[in-house]
């Protein structure tokens, strides 16, 4: 593409060089330059892409785009000078590969807890009504009934749009995405066209990046804040946190909850392991219509999560009753509160949970369904390289609804696994030592509840859900819970 087209729609503060000149790729990683690209000098939290222009030059690049003019500039190469390299990124990106977004309804979910279960129901949803759909979440990315592997929840701004111009390429209509704080502060979906933005939650965690939860919130909001008029902003009204989202938010305005009148509300009126009966209201022009429907999904949480999905169904104009035919036959999330039963009449559930909240969740939800006669095993460990004030909190919340708790590993990255531990411990220092154990190897921690437990007892697993792997010191080594506890089950 000619350099010049690339700049439509993009704020320069100066230009030199010739504009004719067509480039083959744009670049962000100095590394992957290769002849007549474009490299985007990006100000990354390790480094800083300007101290790289000499040696992208070198290798090959065509154009610049920088926020600071290098001292001496090469007579052949092109330089744009703009005031964010990180926005400047997204825009270009997009009109690469030709705004893609704006050829599809493309909705993004944000929260801490729910975006990876709301998006993966919404795709199932809407394969299931007719239409030909992608996905993007932290388990996989998805165009049609095709799987693309996922790095991250929300991908660069490259690989994005790269991705959304094949959805169009493939006829997709509907995209539903996840969208990170990370992703919002770091402008990778700057020049997105957005129909509609979700937001389930927010609670603690990600504070080792964004150093205070007022600025988490604040990455959240940013997200709405870039909502055009002709969007839909649905956010959970329960959450004292949804309407700040919409506060000089241009999009749409609509809520949903389970506690407070909005305009569409959800009531729990059956609850078991096998799943939920639900009555969902609709509030149209002061009236309210109800309608019931079962789902084989459980727990208050994930009567938020299909609340968010009807709403969006809704307003992207599909029938109710349609909408709540299908929801009814769709199941779970893979490592989204995944359960198995042994053939001894144990019932071990694998979650993703990995901050405060979302376990206090799936825990108060146990807690409510099983039976006096049941015990609770929770196995769960904390994140090395991460937010550690979570730590304590997240071992006195398990020690609290589990008659047995079992601290171990989680992803211990590089920090040592003792150390995460000892960190956790401080939660519990009112507890009865009886209560929890240690147990630093996460497969032995997870033999050990199975060994615990008898008929009719239940074991979580919490922490790594879906992941395959366990992250240790640099480096990834095959790891599935619900592989580890099938077997140790059986």
């Amino acid at each position: 593409m000619k350099i010049i087209e690339l700049l439509k729609t993009l704020k320069t503060q100066s230009i030199q060089g010739d504009l004719e000149g067509t480039i083959n790729q744009i670049q962000f990683d100095s590394r992957k330059v290769e002849k007549n690209d474009m490299y985007v000098a990006l100000k990354g939290t390790v480094a800083d892409g300007h101290q790289f222009i000499k040696q992208a030059i070198q290798d090959g690049a065509k154009a610049i785009v920088c926020e600071k003019l290098p001292v001496y500039l090469e007579k052949e190469i092109t330089y744009i000078q703009v005031e964010n390299t990180a926005v400047a990124l997204g825009i270009l990106a997009g009109n690469f590969y030709g705004n893609p977004s704006k050829k599809l309804n493309l909705v993004g979910v944000t929260g801490t807890n729910g975006k990876t279960t709301v998006v993966t129901i919404l795709y199932k949803l809407f394969k299931k009504l007719g239409y030909n759909v992608g996905l993007i979440s932290t388990i996989h990315n998805k165009i049609k009934s095709r799987i693309y592997p996922s790095t991250h929840t929300t991908p660069n701004p490259v690989e994005l749009n790269k991705l959304l111009a094949e959805m169009v390429k493939k006829r997709c209509t509907h995209v539903f995405m996840e969208v990170s704080s990370h992703a919002v502060v770091q402008k990778r979906i700057e020049g997105l066209h957005f129909k509609g933005a979700v937001f389930t939650n927010i609670s603690h965690d990600h504070l080792d990046y964004h150093g205070t939860f007022a600025e988490y919130i604040r990455a959240k909001k940013g997200f709405f804040d870039m909502l055009s008029n002709t969007a839909f902003a649905l956010v959970n009204q329960d959450d004292k946190r949804g309407l700040v989202m919409l506060q000089n938010c241009k999009a749409k305005h609509v809520t949903f909850s389970m506690k407070s009148m909005s305009d569409y509300k959800v009531r729990i009126m059956d609850s078991s392991f096998e799943g939920m009966q639900l009555q969902i209201e609709e509030k149209q022009n002061g009236i309210i219509n109800g309608k019931e429907t079962w789902t084989k999904l459980i727990g208050h949480f994930n009567a938020y999560n299909l609340l968010a999905v009807y709403g969006v169904a809704m307003l992207l104009g599909e029938d109710e009753d349609e909408i709540l035919t299908e929801l009814s036959n769709i199941k779970g999330v893979n490592g989204r509160f995944q359960r198995y039963t042994s053939s001894l009449g144990i019932h071990a559930i694998v979650d993703y949970a990995h901050t405060p909240d979302a376990l206090e969740n799936i825990l108060k939800t146990i807690s409510e369904i099983k039976k006096t006669n049941q015990h609770l095993i929770t196995v769960i460990g904390c994140g090395g390289n991460r937010d550690k004030t979570k730590r304590p909190e997240m071992a006195k919340i398990a020690t609290n609804y589990s008659d047995w708790s079992i601290f171990t590993s989680d992803n211990p990255r590089t920090e040592e696994p003792e150390t995460i531990i000892k960190d956790m411990l401080e939660g519990v220092k009112e507890v009865e030592p009886s209560k929890y154990q240690t147990v630093t190897l996460r497969k032995e921690a997870i033999e050990r509840a199975c060994s615990m437990a008898g008929k009719d007892d239940i074991i979580l697993v919490a922490g790594k859900g879906h992941e395959t792997y366990q992250e240790i010191n640099g480096e990834r080594f095959e790891f599935d819970d619900r592989v580890i506890l099938k077997e140790s089950l059986e």
